[in-house]
Protein backbone atom coordinates (compact mmCIF):
# COMPACT_ATOMS: atom_id res chain seq x y z
CA UNK A 1 0.00 0.00 0.00
CA UNK A 2 1.46 3.33 -1.10
CA UNK A 3 0.93 6.36 1.11
CA UNK A 4 1.19 9.83 -0.41
CA UNK A 5 2.08 12.79 1.82
CA UNK A 6 1.91 16.39 0.61
CA UNK A 7 4.32 18.94 2.07
CA UNK A 8 4.86 22.63 1.47
CA UNK A 9 1.51 24.37 1.70
CA UNK A 10 1.13 27.66 3.49
CA UNK A 11 -0.09 31.23 3.63
CA UNK A 12 1.52 33.63 1.17
CA UNK A 13 0.92 37.01 -0.38
CA UNK A 14 -0.11 37.31 -4.03
CA UNK A 15 2.91 37.20 -6.31
CA UNK A 16 4.86 34.82 -4.08
CA UNK A 17 6.03 31.30 -4.88
CA UNK A 18 5.57 27.97 -3.16
CA UNK A 19 6.71 24.48 -3.97
CA UNK A 20 4.54 21.53 -3.05
CA UNK A 21 6.09 18.11 -2.67
CA UNK A 22 4.27 14.80 -2.64
CA UNK A 23 6.33 11.96 -1.24
CA UNK A 24 5.39 8.31 -1.65
CA UNK A 25 5.99 5.84 1.17
CA UNK A 26 5.67 2.09 0.83
CA UNK A 27 6.26 1.81 -2.88
CA UNK A 28 7.91 3.28 -5.95
CA UNK A 29 6.21 5.83 -8.22
CA UNK A 30 8.09 4.78 -11.35
CA UNK A 31 5.10 3.13 -13.04
CA UNK A 32 2.53 5.74 -12.05
CA UNK A 33 1.08 8.78 -13.71
CA UNK A 34 1.12 11.59 -11.13
CA UNK A 35 -1.44 14.34 -10.84
CA UNK A 36 -2.03 17.43 -8.73
CA UNK A 37 -5.65 18.39 -8.07
CA UNK A 38 -7.05 21.29 -6.12
CA UNK A 39 -10.34 21.77 -4.37
CA UNK A 40 -12.19 24.81 -3.06
CA UNK A 41 -15.43 24.66 -1.04
CA UNK A 42 -18.47 24.15 -3.22
CA UNK A 43 -16.44 23.48 -6.34
CA UNK A 44 -15.47 20.21 -8.03
CA UNK A 45 -11.90 19.00 -8.03
CA UNK A 46 -9.80 20.78 -10.62
CA UNK A 47 -6.99 18.93 -12.35
CA UNK A 48 -4.05 21.31 -12.06
CA UNK A 49 -1.17 19.38 -13.60
CA UNK A 50 -0.23 15.87 -14.59
CA UNK A 51 2.95 14.04 -15.55
CA UNK A 52 2.97 10.55 -17.00
CA UNK A 53 5.55 7.78 -16.68
CA UNK A 54 7.52 9.07 -19.65
CA UNK A 55 7.64 12.60 -18.27
CA UNK A 56 5.08 14.18 -20.58
CA UNK A 57 3.32 17.05 -18.83
CA UNK A 58 -0.08 18.70 -18.86
CA UNK A 59 -0.94 21.95 -17.11
CA UNK A 60 -4.40 23.44 -16.84
CA UNK A 61 -4.91 26.73 -18.67
CA UNK A 62 -5.55 28.45 -15.34
CA UNK A 63 -1.98 27.74 -14.19
CA UNK A 64 -0.05 27.45 -17.44
CA UNK A 65 3.07 29.58 -17.38
CA UNK A 66 2.96 29.89 -13.57
CA UNK A 67 2.95 26.30 -12.25
CA UNK A 68 5.27 23.45 -13.22
CA UNK A 69 4.96 19.79 -12.37
CA UNK A 70 8.09 17.64 -12.13
CA UNK A 71 8.91 14.23 -10.80
CA UNK A 72 11.97 12.66 -9.19
CA UNK A 73 11.59 8.90 -9.28
CA UNK A 74 14.78 8.39 -7.28
CA UNK A 75 13.19 10.33 -4.42
CA UNK A 76 9.68 8.92 -4.96
CA UNK A 77 8.48 12.50 -5.16
CA UNK A 78 6.38 14.69 -7.43
CA UNK A 79 6.63 18.46 -7.17
CA UNK A 80 4.42 21.39 -8.06
CA UNK A 81 6.34 24.64 -8.38
CA UNK A 82 3.87 27.50 -8.09
CA UNK A 83 5.01 30.98 -9.08
CA UNK A 84 3.18 34.30 -9.21
CA UNK A 85 0.44 32.96 -6.96
CA UNK A 86 -2.97 34.61 -7.08
CA UNK A 87 -5.80 34.67 -4.51
CA UNK A 88 -7.83 32.43 -6.81
CA UNK A 89 -5.16 29.74 -6.37
CA UNK A 90 -6.30 29.34 -2.77
CA UNK A 91 -7.32 25.68 -2.36
CA UNK A 92 -6.46 22.33 -0.87
CA UNK A 93 -3.93 20.72 -3.18
CA UNK A 94 -3.91 16.94 -3.38
CA UNK A 95 -1.60 14.61 -5.24
CA UNK A 96 -2.63 11.33 -6.83
CA UNK A 97 -0.80 8.38 -8.34
CA UNK A 98 -2.44 5.97 -10.73
CA UNK A 99 -1.62 3.07 -12.98
CA UNK A 100 -3.80 0.46 -14.68
CA UNK A 101 -4.47 -1.30 -11.39
CA UNK A 102 -4.64 1.18 -8.51
CA UNK A 103 -5.22 4.82 -7.69
CA UNK A 104 -3.70 6.43 -4.60
CA UNK A 105 -4.54 9.80 -3.07
CA UNK A 106 -2.84 12.03 -0.55
CA UNK A 107 -4.74 13.90 2.15
CA UNK A 108 -3.99 17.34 0.78
CA UNK A 109 -2.16 20.52 1.72
CA UNK A 110 -3.75 23.93 2.18
CA UNK A 111 -2.47 26.81 0.07
CA UNK A 112 -3.85 30.24 0.93
CA UNK A 113 -2.98 33.32 -1.11
CA UNK A 114 -3.99 36.76 0.14
CA UNK A 115 -4.07 39.97 -1.86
Amino acid sequence: QVQLVEVGGGLVQAGASLRLSCVAYGGALTDFALTWFRRTPGMPNELVARINKAGAKYHANSVKGRFTITRDNARNTVYLQMNNLKPEDTAVYTCAAENDEVHYWGKGAQVTVYA
